[in-house]
């Protein structure tokens, strides 16, 4: 329950918020009470507040909630976490209105310990709220943002890890979570143990893919819809005729049981023999997942690159035929 605030308060705060995110130019979609509600928590304004006492904390998603439902009485259902994240913050990012992970850059925005913060502009201007000055900062700052946008991403792009695939073309990847092993994976699994072949998809953990060869994936046999159930990697072993499937351990788990038949399925049509294989940046992450991972799978460990871990079955690096 909410602390004992007049009930017109509440409104009259959350019709503010709703009035700043129209001002600054918001898509229809994020004017609503989450939106509102999102924007107060990120300022630590409560109902009875002044603008001028806005604050800047370190906020995820899952605080922010609570603090909707301590202060507004609103409170949303765990599930719609994903809600929050994906049709308010995510568009607040868009506009800078606010900037993730400023205590570390490096962190994945999928991360569980993902923060937020107001970003400092746009915190000043918030501050002149329902004052004389309002407008003529609200005109400067709007002059100004198109400019802070240019800058983040100027930003973003020069922490961006530069990756050379084997046939000579660079991608960049976003420098966080999973990524660093990944582009790991590319320069030494891939060139040690599918020497010659043709890297088909590069997954990112911003934006889900960094590289994807679909034309040379469907001569395979394979087409796919949705990325989201893709492996790290996918790499064709062509002198072995092997689709060679890797998931880079960092946050989420290896393959298991479960996401071995999760991939033979997604992977069915395809002429070339399955591989499957998990990574790990050291042999302490491995150890956190070994009785998770899967019979007839292998290992690679980056920190010892030239070994490959073979778990069971018949043959070392090969495809099962069922």
């Amino acid at each position: 329950m909410p602390k004992k605030v007049n009930k017109k308060k509440i409104e009259q705060k959350t019709k503010d918020a709703l009035n700043i995110l129209t001002a600054l130019g918001l898509p229809r979609q994020q004017l609503n009470e989450r939106s509102a509600l999102t924007l107060l928590s990120l300022l630590a304004l409560e109902p009875e507040s002044k603008w001028v006492d806005a604050g800047e904390p370190l906020m995820g998603i899952t605080p922010m909630m609570d603090f909707f439902s301590e202060h507004y009485g609103k409170k949303y259902a765990p599930n719609t976490r994903e809600t929050v994240r994906r049709q308010t913050v995510h568009q607040f990012l868009q506009a800078t209105l606010i900037v993730a992970n400023p205590d570390k850059p490096s962190r994945p925005t999928n991360s569980p310990k993902a923060v937020y913060q107001i970003e400092p502009s746009a915190l000043k201007l918030l501050r002149s709220f329902d004052t004389p000055g309002w407008n003529k900062n609200l005109q400067k700052y709007l002059r100004k943002v198109k400019t802070l946008t240019k800058l983040y991403e100027r930003e973003r792009e020069m922490q961006r890890l530069p990756v050379i695939l084997p046939d000579g073309q660079k991608i960049k990847l976003s420098p966080c979570g999973q990524n660093i092993l990944i582009k790991k994976i590319i320069k030494d699994l891939c060139s040690l143990f599918t020497p010659g072949g043709h890297l088909i998809y590069v997954g990112d953990t911003n934006s889900k893919c960094a590289y994807y060869d679909s034309n040379k994936l469907a001569a395979l046999g394979v087409t796919i819809k949705e990325f989201s159930k893709m492996p790290d990697v996918v790499v064709h072993h062509i002198k072995k005729n092997w689709l060679v499937l890797i998931e880079a351990v960092t946050s989420h788990g290896p393959v298991n049981p479960k996401r071995r038949q999760e991939l033979k399925k997604l992977f069915a049509k395809s002429s070339a023999g399955l591989v499957f294989v998990t990574a790990f940046i050291d042999r302490h992450a491995m150890l956190k997942y070994l009785t998770d991972i899967s019979w007839e799978t292998e290992v690679w460990v980056a920190e010892s690159p030239t070994h490959l871990i073979h778990f069971n079955g018949e043959r070392f690096l090969g495809p099962y035929e069922d």
